[in-house]
């Protein structure tokens, strides 16, 4: 299965070892999910999640990373003329949409209304992925 997860999931993921954002990482490392990205993203999670006042250690950060760009599925997606509350979660969109894959987000009013942008919870309960 097909999914852009918005950095907010995995900053939370990295938080928690226990909460959704922490499963949805757990279906990532264990091939259960794909990720889908282009360099704008890869791009936000390292910049983001390499932030001082997170602390988080950059083997961790690494790896994540690494893994993402072996066994997710880079795309150069077209940009969209929808307009965005942040544009800077456009390319979360514009990927999913050019991969016909889920967006995973902790932000659901940043984005158009649509079934194929999930929580954390709503994609593990959806695709009965509860017991991760």
């Amino acid at each position: 299965m097909l999914v852009v997860v918005d950095t907010n999931v995995f900053v939370s993921a990295f938080w928690s070892k226990k909460g959704n954002p922490a499963k949805i990482l757990s279906l990532i490392q264990n091939r259960l999910i794909t990720p889908c990205y282009d360099y704008r993203i890869l791009t936000e999670y390292l910049e983001i999640l390499s932030r001082k006042k997170f602390g988080f250690d950059s083997w961790e950060i690494n790896d994540i990373i690494s893994q993402i760009k072996h066994d997710g599925m880079s795309v150069v997606a077209k940009p969209m003329d929808i307009p965005f509350v942040d544009l800077s979660d456009k390319k979360f969109y514009e990927v999913a949409k050019h991969c016909n894959a889920v967006l995973i987000t902790g932000n659901l009013r940043h984005f158009p209304m649509d079934g194929t942008v999930v929580s954390p919870a709503e994609f593990l309960e959806k695709f009965d992925f509860r017991f991760v």
